[in-house]
């Protein structure tokens, strides 16, 4: 077990950020990169808060032929596709992407257009790797010609408090960066890992395949010298599909990376990515927007309340879901998820718990349904028995919104797995656009026509983002 430190959250300041000509520069050479670059982005998301740091993109819900292709022919630079794999297990996500590289490889050969394909993924590193990029890669080098030098890692997510610097991964804390394998996450009972340094979380996650002192790392150092032709040089040495490890405490430090990085595939290099979202705005060139406000998002006039799902169990979302029962107009739902292990008893508390949803909404309240909050455990469970249960547990929420009779003003979904489970299967999306944020790092879509509730706010909010009052006050905005 590695013994990185916590550090005062007082070193990100330490950094400092370039000035403002500066920056407009960063800026003005990777825009110029993008716009010449006639690359397609494709972003393959394991649960909906992928599009976190995006706005005006397009989501879509599965990855038909029909369905990739209407995201080449988008006129904008990037499009997302749901995966939801986290919740899958090894043999599904194998099954998973090795579809969808087939048919991204296909699309990409008949419309003669270059592409980058992204594997978002949680910033605190928990998910299917390495297989997923792994499987990405072997599926598209057998059926293609395009062959991968490497695979870039960058968890960074500046709105979720997830900095990586001297190669090692922090999720803040309050004024405390700690080392991610010290946080509840790496001790997740699916995806757990021992490693914060993201050298030896490669070897570790590979199994020695890759050797953390193989890691190409890319210094913050350089990237706030703005050394543009040394990581450009240090990208044209990678071979071997071998892995690069980039640094980041603010976005001025990805802007510089992305610039090198695209002179790079100019040259040739070919890269898969595993990252968490704030790569994908900026290697899109996504701009910043105001947070969204009610009028923005609820656009239907209806007296009916909303719904709000609680499915994650970490301690930081117990602690949102506590502040928000303060609120008034807001009634909580506790349902005994527990009763997984009894058929007939689950189903009666479904029942239950949509009549009391119902009841809540029509009078004009908004229905907060939350799991029991600690996690079930049973003896001698495995990983994958864990995971089957848990989805078990998550399409039973989902049915929860997929059941209701009545039309809510707004739905929020907290954790990954629940809000992937109301979009795809409750609301049946199949094609969603993303509004923006209601908060930094929390998505809003609007639904498609084809949904069970359209053109309504369907409010993405990570199980790991925000303080303690985040919920709280995205309710607020919602309430108006």
């Amino acid at each position: 077990m590695e013994t990185k430190q916590k550090i005062s959250a007082d070193i990100l300041e330490a950094y400092g950020r370039p000035g403002k000509k500066e920056l407009e520069e960063v800026d003005r050479l990777l825009q110029k990169e993008i716009g010449t670059s006639g690359r397609k982005i494709i972003v393959l998301d394991d649960d909906p808060t992928g599009v976190q740091t995006v706005h005006d993109i397009s989501v879509y819900t599965d990855w038909d032929k029909g369905s990739v292709e209407k995201g080449f022919r988008e006129p904008g630079s990037l499009f997302y596709i749901l995966t939801n794999s986290r919740g899958f297990t090894a043999e599904q996500t194998t099954r998973v992407h090795d579809e969808i590289a087939r048919v991204v490889e296909e699309v990409a050969e008949e419309s003669g257009r270059p592409y980058i394909l992204i594997s978002r993924s949680d910033s605190t590193l928990r998910g299917h790797y390495p297989l997923e990029t792994l499987r990405l890669k072997e599926t598209i080098e057998e059926k293609g010609m395009v062959r991968f030098d490497g695979e870039i890692l960058c968890p960074f997510f500046k709105e979720g408090g997830r900095y990586t610097l001297g190669n090692v991964h922090y999720v803040k804390y309050g004024d405390t960066l700690v080392p991610a394998a010290e946080t509840e996450f790496a001790r997740d009972k699916t995806f757990g890992y021992h490693s914060s340094d993201l050298r030896e979380y490669v070897e570790e996650k590979t199994k020695g395949a890759f050797k953390a002192g193989d890691v190409t790392c890319i210094s913050l150092e350089s990237l706030r010298a703005r050394d543009y032709d040394g990581i450009e040089a240090q990208l044209l040495r990678v071979e071997g599909f071998n892995k690069v490890v980039v640094n980041a405490v603010d976005y001025c430090d990805l802007k510089v990376f992305c610039t090198s990085l695209y002179r790079a595939l100019k040259k040739g290099k070919n890269f898969l990515f595993r990252s968490g979202a704030a790569l994908v705005k900026v290697i899109g060139g996504i701009t910043d927007q105001p947070l969204l406000t009610r009028e923005q998002m609820v656009t239907r006039h209806t007296d009916k309340g909303g719904i709000v799902v609680v499915g994650s169990h970490t301690a930081k979302t117990t602690e949102q879901l506590e502040a928000l029962l303060t609120l008034e107009k807001v009634r909580a739902i506790e349902f005994n998820s527990d009763l997984v292990l009894e058929a007939e008893a689950f189903e009666e508390e479904i029942r239950r718990v949509v009549e009391e949803c119902e009841r809540v909404m029509d009078a004009g309240d908004t229905a907060v349904v939350y799991t029991r909050r600690k996690l079930l455990t049973l003896e001698h469970d495995t990983k994958e028995e864990a995971l089957v249960r848990s989805v078990k547990i998550s399409d039973a929420v989902q049915s929860l919104v997929a059941r209701l009779a009545v039309t809510p003003s707004f739905v929020v979904a907290k954790g990954g797995i629940t809000s992937s489970d109301i979009g795809t299967k409750a609301l049946a999306v199949r094609r969603a656009d993303v509004m923006g944020q209601i908060k930094p790092g929390i998505p809003v879509w609007r639904t498609g026509e084809e949904s069970k509730f359209p053109a309504t706010p369907y409010i993405i909010f990570p199980g790991n983002v925000g303080d303690a009052t985040t919920l709280k006050e995205a309710v607020e905005v919602l309430l108006g």
